[in-house]
């Protein structure tokens, strides 16, 4: 029989995971900030190139992340249950599947010029955007492999070393992308180029500091990863694979509904593209603080089930979803205050500050959704529970969401063409949908758990 465990405990074991969760999402998702504020600063057409680089990679990155993000939940079941050697089997099963996304992801970024060209862009961007992606491409491979190794930590709840290497990454990115895009101590000005080798550089140092992490901490140590690190096996591989898989296509379709987006607009010029990528930039910043949050809840809800403690599991994905709701109020304030302020972060031209600070406005309003869904899927994937989400994910989003914006943003079929408006109006509509089926599904299997030991 289990001890309850009081609400407010439970709040602050979450927030102990969480509040370094968030500062390394932030840290990496800073990497990105700076890349978009540094091609702002060198001009409209390096902006737009890195947008639209962007709104390639990042969803590529998301999606094999994801994949990646499996080892978080099953290494928490096996440190719930107190075998925590066995997670050195999941690391090395991670390892092997790190390395193919690395492969992968080095051989799309590199031959994906063919998709600018049919969707229009201008050839003196599209050369912009090819350079880009293919000096960011060569940090990938080092990305993947320290996101197993981020994973694994997390799976332990050892979430503040991870924290301190993203703040180095982010450290190390700010003089880098000035030294490249501006041209600085001799290298010559490389603009967009520059924001991708000054990236692909942090991402080898953030490799190279998780490995000096995990061969000095003696958890680990006790492991023997270097030892249990074998061969793929096949049935291993397998498991890893079906919960991997859907978080990874999951946060695919997402990300990919955004940067899509971002490819439709490019017909209506600079300006759209440009306005587009502010709003993606502050609110997928602000987005860091509910998706750490949902990590946490993964972290505690695998670790209550793997010690079979079923009640413990559904107190800490209620406690993680009233959590997220409160960020969501503060996000959502902010951006109706201040979206004008916040525009002016990324660029001084009037026209794309126009349209940037109309859209943060219209963000604003799904920011409780956006917190709802994440939040339930954080929970789900700590039940080990990724396929029916997947399922919903993809109705919502491209089903419901996209066609939607679409129909407001480019046609007439309901209102006169709305441009970027339509898009971010049909969102908050998608991310809605979302956050009911989520909602729902993670309720039912917060109930079923209460009499059945979960898979």
């Amino acid at each position: 029989m289990t001890t309850a465990t009081p609400i407010s405990t439970e709040f602050r074991a979450l927030l102990a995971l969480a509040l370094p969760i968030a500062m390394t999402q932030l840290a990496q998702h800073g990497i990105g900030f700076v890349d978009t504020v540094m091609a702002g600063r060198a001009g409209a057409t390096e902006l737009a190139a890195v947008a639209l680089g962007s709104s390639l990679w990042i969803p590529l990155f998301l999606a094999l992340e994801g994949l990646l993000m499996a080892t978080t939940p099953l290494v928490a079941h096996e440190v719930g249950a107190s075998r925590p050697q066995q997670a050195a089997g999941i690391f090395s099963t991670a390892t092997w599947v790190a390395l193919a996304c690395g492969i992968i992801a080095f051989a799309f970024l590199n031959n994906s010029s063919e998709i600018f060209v049919l969707m229009g862009v201008e050839e003196s961007l599209r050369v912009k955007t090819d350079a880009y992606l293919s000096a960011i491409s060569w940090g990938f491979p080092a990305f993947m492999f320290y996101q197993v190794i981020r994973s694994f930590s997390e799976g332990f709840g050892r979430t503040s070393p991870v924290m301190k290497i993203a703040v180095i990454a982010l450290i190390c990115n700010i003089p880098l992308n000035y030294l490249f895009v501006f041209g600085k101590l001799g290298l010559p000005a490389m603009g967009a180029e520059g924001c991708g080798w000054a990236s692909a550089l942090v991402m080898w140092i953030m490799l190279f500091c998780g490995s000096f992490y995990l061969k000095r901490t003696r958890t680990f140590q006790a492991c023997k990863l270097r030892e249990n690190l074998r061969l793929p096996e096949l049935e291993a591989t397998k498991r890893f694979l079906r919960l991997g898989i859907p978080i990874g296509i999951a946060l695919l379709i997402e990300a990919s509904m955004f940067a899509f987006i971002a490819l439709l607009l490019a017909d209506l010029g600079e300006n759209a593209i440009a306005a587009h990528q502010v709003t993606i930039s502050f609110t997928g910043m602000t987005f860091m603080i509910p998706l750490s949050i949902a990590m946490a809840i993964t972290i505690r809800t695998g670790q209550r089930l793997g010690a079979d403690d079923a009640g413990g599991a559904r107190l800490a994905a209620y406690s993680g979803l009233a959590m997220t709701l409160v960020c969501a109020f503060i996000s959502s304030g902010t951006m109706l205050l201040l979206n004008q302020q916040i525009a002016t972060i990324y660029t001084d031209a009037a026209a794309i500050i126009t349209v940037a600070a109309e859209l943060i406005t219209i963000a604003a309003i799904f920011q409780f959704s956006d917190a709802i869904q994440v939040a339930c899927a954080g929970a789900l994937r700590g039940y080990k529970d990724t396929s029916t989400p997947l399922l919903f994910v993809f109705v919502a989003y491209w089903v419901i969401g996209l066609p939607t914006g679409y129909i407001l943003a480019k046609t007439d079929l309901l209102t006169a063409p709305s441009g970027p408006h339509g898009f971010w109006i049909g969102l908050i509509i998608g991310l809605t949908v979302g956050a009911i089926l989520l909602l729902s599904r993670m309720i039912r299997m917060t109930r079923v758990s209460r009499c059945t030991k979960p898979a």
